[in-house]
């Protein structure tokens, strides 16, 4: 019975995971000494935003991992542009960035509904006195601020934008032209965070307008960078040569645009989630230059949407003939008399809208969604689940074993002492 009860404490004992430091109790800080409101400020929210009218405050603990260890302030930026801390304060240990919207390389994404400007705030930690070792990761943290269209922010409105296509007024008042990221059954969109390899981005391509005049809305080209735009390096392009989705042309990926549309102003693709190899920041911005023409004029090597069809190794358009995609073979679907541009990187020389002629058939932006975040982190913490989940059965297994030997002894002993009293009596 000893040895039972035994046995019985130490598997209870080795079957708690050492390694669990998961703390339960919020007082368990309780032991570090600094000024209680910092400190409720770090656990609770170690980054606040504070989205005002025309300017983004931003202020960081820097505890920023609530370990007690204060990161160093010049290690932490805003945006892909790493702009520095306006200003410390010593007393609450706070690091204070404030930048206007679209300041830092933020990106806006209009929706019918709303303005929203995202940015990120990046810590990359110094190396250490000895570069051997590494002692923190860098991390990535998204913002966001969300402004209604059509209401009230300030004494001034800010008032709809959109008008009649035919009208004679510049494309930058009538047309809003968006990317947004969807949910896995495009119902909703869906946070930019949370992403790993192997999984897809399903991205809706929209043109929104309150005209008559129905339009058909193009994806011409879609380039994926470090930071917005598409003059940085390394980037990759997605879409190319006048709406080929180049991207589903390699053999280990399944992107395409999704056939029907749901609208004539709606496009949506599918890509495959990647990460620029040897960069550490796990993210990435795309740059999609899109554009509409009449609804009712006939899909051309200029104004198409091809995927590459792997089962029948052949490009398919979303509507129109099938002719009109065999340019993305060959990658010269532009012809001198109708195109503008000159190479990928020249496609985008800024983020305004532009005709295509002087008749206005056409109208073209820049769009860029981002950034999106790849998660790292999840792939170690469930192979380290994992490892300790096998180390607990390997010593739940050891345990179990050295048990069952010493009962088997005592039981042994016990036989032996009764024979030795029977001998004896």
């Amino acid at each position: 019975l000893t040895l039972a009860v035994l046995c019985w404490v130490v598997g209870k004992a080795i079957a708690y995971p050492p390694w669990d430091l998961s703390w339960s109790d919020p007082h368990a800080w309780s032991s570090w000494n600094e000024d209680p409101q910092s400190r409720a400020i770090s656990i609770q929210h170690p980054v606040m935003v504070q989205c005002q009218e025309a300017q983004l405050v931003v202020m960081v603990h820097r505890d920023l991992f609530g370990t007690g260890r204060l990161v160093n302030a010049a290690d932490l930026t805003l945006g892909p542009a790493a702009c520095r801390h306006s200003s410390l304060n010593p007393a609450q240990n706070t690091v204070i960035f404030t930048t206007g919207l679209h300041e830092c390389g933020s990106v806006v994404q209009i929706t019918p509904d709303s303005l929203i400007y995202r940015t990120l705030l990046s810590y990359d930690p110094s190396p250490a006195s000895n570069p051997v070792i590494v002692r923190s990761n860098p991390v990535v943290i998204p913002i966001e601020c969300h402004y209604p269209r059509r209401e009230n922010v300030s004494s001034n409105a800010i008032r709809p934008t959109w008008a009649p296509f035919s009208s004679a007024l510049s494309a930058e008042e009538r047309l809003v032209f968006s990317l947004r990221l969807m949910n896995e059954d495009w119902s909703s969109e869906r946070p930019f965070t949370g992403f790993q390899l192997g999984d897809i981005l399903n991205i809706q391509a929209e043109v929104s307008t309150e005209s008559h005049v129905p339009l058909r809305l193009f994806v011409d080209s879609c380039v994926a960078a470090l930071s917005p735009g598409t003059d940085s390096s390394p980037h990759y392009a997605i879409i190319d040569f006048n709406g080929c989705l180049v991207d589903g042309r390699s053999d280990d990926t399944s992107s395409a645009f999704i056939t029907p549309r749901p609208r004539e102003d709606t496009l949506r693709f599918q890509i495959d989630v990647f990460r620029f190899a040897g960069d550490a920041r796990n993210l990435i911005y795309i740059t999609c230059h899109l554009k509409v023409t009449p609804a009712d004029q006939a899909p051309d090597p200029l104004n198409k949407a091809c995927s590459f069809n792997k089962a029948r190794n052949i490009w398919t358009p979303v509507e129109g003939s099938r002719d009109i995609c065999s340019c993305c073979e060959t990658g010269n679907c532009e012809s001198p008399a109708l195109s503008r541009r000159l190479n990928p990187l020249e496609r985008w020389p800024s983020r305004r809208f532009r005709r295509h002629d002087a008749d206005g058939k056409e109208a073209e932006a820049d769009v860029v969604i981002g950034p999106v975040l790849l998660s790292s982190a999840l792939g170690a913490a469930g192979e380290q689940q994992e490892g300790g989940q096998g180390g607990v059965t390997a010593l739940s297994v050891g345990t179990g074993l050295i048990c069952a030997v010493a009962i088997g002894m005592g039981l042994a002993i016990g036989l032996g002492r009764r024979r030795c009293s029977r001998a004896s009596a």
